[in-house]
């Protein structure tokens, strides 16, 4: 059975509003005996927000099990039984908090520091992960997307956020979200067959699917970036791509 691993933000939906013909297209190909996967940089959510969000704003039932997060794969990074101080969501607190790993503001004490979208972004939050890097704390990342899609256009995504701690501690991050190893591995743990990736950035979502040996799709309508290498296939929107994948 095919895999499709469809990206979200700027693929399915740009916040509250769907894509036209998105909802549709995904019924058509469950209907048609694909399997769904859907894999989201945005580690802001939990994979049950990000279900109901497609369920929501499109219609179609997905299940929390068929969505996968840079924040799970952020966790996936650190040992159970440490520490760790979040700069993100709800969404990547919780991936920490279910690895096992305590929680903590204190800068002094953490043995890691996590880094992601941050809708609630301080200058004191952001001060205490810069402090605990800085003090040698281990500073993973959710991604490195600088920007992410909405529907008034490009706002700043986690990327510019490890941007921040980095160039002020000088210390580089290990990342964990598209197109890096520790996401590639939990998807390649649902996933066997004909596998295809569809996203609208190169250096994330065709990234990983090349790093993969993947099919590739490009969408044009979230970010779009010009690809590094021509994917497989380049279409307007997943409708496009459902067409073509079902004919």
């Amino acid at each position: 059975m095919p895999t499709l691993v469809c990206d979200l933000d700027g693929v399915v939906y740009l916040g509250e509003t769907e894509i036209p013909g998105s909802g549709a297209a995904l019924a058509a190909l469950h209907a048609g005996g694909w399997t769904l996967l859907f894999c989201t940089n945005n580690a802001s959510r939990t994979p049950q927000d990000s279900a109901a969000k497609i369920a929501r704003v499109t219609g179609f039932p997905a299940l929390p099990d068929s969505v996968v997060t840079s924040a799970q794969a952020a966790a996936t990074l650190l040992d159970p039984g440490t520490s760790a101080f979040v700069l993100g969501g709800d969404g990547l607190a919780t991936a920490v908090a279910e690895r096992g790993v305590r929680l903590s503001d204190d800068w002094n004490e953490v043995d890691t520091v996590v880094v992601g979208l941050d809708p609630a972004l301080t200058y004191e939050r952001l001060s205490i992960a810069v402090l605990a890097v800085g003090r040698g704390a281990r500073f993973v990342a959710s991604n490195h997307d600088p920007t992410y899609p909405t529907p008034e256009g490009l706002r700043p995504g986690a990327g510019a956020i490890v941007a921040a701690v980095r160039h002020a501690t000088g210390v580089a991050p290990e990342f964990a979200g598209k197109p890096h190893r520790p996401i590639r591995a939990l998807l390649a743990s649902k996933t066997e067959g004909e596998v295809w990736i569809v996203g609208d950035r190169d250096d994330t979502d065709l990234a990983m699917g090349r790093a993969e040996g993947w099919k590739t799709a490009l969408v044009a309508t979230g970010v779009a970036s010009q690809p590094a290498e021509p994917p497989t296939v380049a279409v307007a929107d997943l409708a496009a791509l459902a067409r073509h994948l079902l004919e």
